[in-house]
C-alpha cells in the first residue's frame, strides 16, 4: 500500500468552425447492475481492499454488493497476524474471509513478503541466513496453511524494487540475496499449490525503469521455471497522470505468459475537490479501466478501498485526498460512473433519432485550444451518452469538464458525468476541454453512442 509517485501556423484566435454529426444515438440508461455483475460478465475481477472491522452496515452493504474480490488492507500482514514471535492473531483476517465467503466474493491475499509493516521482534533481531530463510518459510507455510483453498491468489512478494530498478534493500535482499523471491515463490506453491501466485510493486504501471527491471525479473523466473502466476501493478496514481503506456506494459508483461492485476487504483487530487477534479478523476478512472479490459491477460482491477473515509491518502499526502470512487458518506462519485461503463454498464433503447452533436473550437492559441461539444435533442432524449471522434493531426486533450474523457493515440472518448446524463426532448447538454495542438487543428466528426 506505499506509493509514491510518484506552433508555426497562423493563429485562429476565436475560431468557430462547427463540425455537426448527425448520427442516430442510441439512448444508454446508467446501469443498474452492481459493478461485480458488470465485471463478472467480462470474465474480470473489480476488487476493493476492506477493513474488518468496518464490515457493517451500509460499508458492509456496498463492499459485499459491489466487488467480487475482496483485499485485506492491513489484515494479512506480518506485524497483523504474529505482532509477537509465536502469538497470532488472525481475528481480522478471518473476518474478511468469512465475510468473502459468505457474499459469493474471491480473496486476494496481501501481503506475505514485504520490507515494511513487520513485527519488531523480527526486524530487531539478529539472524543467520539460516534462521532468516527459515523464519521466512515458516512465515509462508503457517500464513498460506491457514487459508489454503480459500484465498485465491497472495501478493506473495512485495515492492523489490527501487524507482531506478536496482534491488531495493531489505532485512530479505539483505539477509538472503536477491534470490529470496524465488525462494518465496517456490514455498508459496509448495504451501499452497492451487492459490495464483504475484509479485506487486507500485511506480511501474508505465515503461519505466522500475517496471523494465520487474519485466526482467518475472521473465527470468518463468526460464528458470520459478513458480509465478502474476504481476501486480499498485496504481496509486495522481490526478491528471495515467502513465499512457499503461496499456503497452500490461500487454508485455502479459506476453511473457503471466496475469496482470491492477492491485492497488486510487487517483489523488489535491483538496478541496472540484467538479472539474472530479470529472478528471472519473475520466482516469475510466483510463485505467479500458487500458486494462483492452488485454484479454488483465485479470481486473481493484481499488485500495472504495470510500474516501477509509483511504490512506490523507494520512500519508498532506493536503491530498478524495482519492476514491465513493465520497466520505458512501455516495457514488464521477468515478464510480465510470468504471461502471467502461465495464459496460447501462442498457440501450432504441435509437434516438433525434440527437445529435455539435464541436467547435471556442479559443485557440499558440500550442493550445479550448473546445465544447454540445448535445441537443429533438424529438428523441437520452438518458446517458458517449461521444467519440478522432484527433487525426496530433490534438491530445489535457483537461475537460462536464464529461468523463480519455485519450488513447488518436481516439478521444467523452462520456457523461454522473449529473448531466439526462437530455430530454427539446434538451442539450455541453461539454468542454482543453487541448494542445501543433500545426494545424482540424475539426473532428463526434458520434454519439
Amino acid at each position: 500500500m506505499r506509493l509514491l509517485r510518484s506552433g508555426f501556423a497562423p493563429l485562429a484566435t476565436g475560431l468557430t468552425a462547427l463540425a455537426a454529426l448527425l448520427v442516430a444515438a442510441p439512448a444508454a440508461q446508467a446501469a443498474d447492475a452492481p459493478l461485480r455483475d458488470l465485471a463478472h460478465a467480462k470474465g474480470r475481477a473489480i476488487g476493493t481492499a476492506v477493513t474488518g472491522s468496518k464490515l457493517t452496515g451500509t460499508y458492509g452493504e456496498i463492499a459485499g454488493r459491489e466487488f467480487n474480490w475482496l483485499t485485506p488492507g492491513n489484515a494479512m500482514k506480518w506485524e497483523s497476524v504474529e505482532p509477537s514471535r509465536g502469538t497470532f492473531n488472525w481475528a481480522e483476517a478471518d473476518r474478511i474471509v468469512e465475510f468473502a465467503e459468505a457474499n459469493g466474493q474471491q480473496v486476494r491475499g496481501h501481503t506475505l513478503v514485504w520490507h515494511s509493516q513487520n513485527p519488531g521482534w523480527l526486524t530487531n533481531g539478529t539472524w543467520t541466513p539460516a534462521q532468516l530463510s527459515t523464519l521466512l518459510k515458516d512465515h509462508i507455510d503457517t500464513e498460506m496453511t491457514r487459508y489454503k483453498g480459500r484465498v485465491d491468489a497472495w501478493d506473495v512478494v512485495n515492492e523489490p524494487f527501487n524507482e531506478d530498478g536496482t534491488y531495493r534493500s531489505t532485512i530479505w535482499s539483505n539477509g538472503l540475496g536477491t534470490d529470496y523471491i524465488a525462494q518465496a515463490l517456490t514455498w508459496a506453491r509448495a504451501a499452497d499449490p492451487s492459490a495464483e501466485l504475484y509479485i506487486n510493486d507500485y511506480n511501474v504501471e508505465g515503461v519505466n525503469a522500475k517496471s523494465t527491471a520487474l519485466y526482467n525479473l518475472v521473465r527470468s523466473l518463468k526460464q528458470r521455471g520459478v513458480p509465478i502466476d502474476g504481476v501486480g501493478l499498485q496504481a496509486h496514481l495522481i490526478l491528471g497522470q495515467v502513465p499512457s503506456t499503461l496499456q503497452q506494459n500490461i500487454q508485455r508483461f502479459a506476453d511473457l505468459g503471466v496475469d496482470v492485476h491492477i492491485t492497488e487504483l486510487d487517483i489523488r487530487m489535491q483538496l478541496p475537490a472540484t467538479e472539474a477534479k472530479l470529472t478528471q478523476q472519473a475520466g482516469d478512472y475510466r483510463a485505467v479501466m479500458d487500458a486494462c479490459l483492452a488485454v484479454s491477460r488483465c485479470t481486473g482491477v481493484t481499488v485500495w478501498g472504495f470510500t474516501d473515509s477509509d483511504s490512506w491518502i490523507p494520512d500519508w499526502f498532506e493536503g491530498y485526498g478524495a482519492a476514491t470512487p465513493y465520497d466520505e458518506n458512501f455516495a457514488p462519485k464521477p468515478a464510480y460512473h465510470a468504471i461502471a461503463a467502461s465495464l459496460g454498464g447501462g442498457t440501450t433503447e432504441p435509437p434516438g433519432d433525434g440527437c445529435k452533436a455539435t464541436y467547435r473550437v471556442v479559443n485557440q492559441w499558440g500550442g493550445g485550444f479550448t473546445g465544447e461539444v454540445r448535445i441537443d435533442c429533438t424529438g428523441a432524449a437520452l438518458r446517458a451518452w458517449t461521444a467519440k471522434w478522432d484527433f487525426g493531426a496530433g490534438q491530445r486533450i489535457t483537461q475537460a469538464w462536464n464529461a468523463s474523457c480519455t485519450q488513447s493515440g488518436t481516439s478521444v472518448t467523452c462520456s457523461n458525468a454522473s449529473y448531466n446524463g439526462t437530455v430530454p426532448d427539446g434538451g442539450s447538454v455541453t461539454f468542454g476541454f482543453n487541448a494542445s495542438w501543433s500545426g494545424s487543428n482540424p475539426v473532428p466528426v463526434v458520434t454519439l453512442s
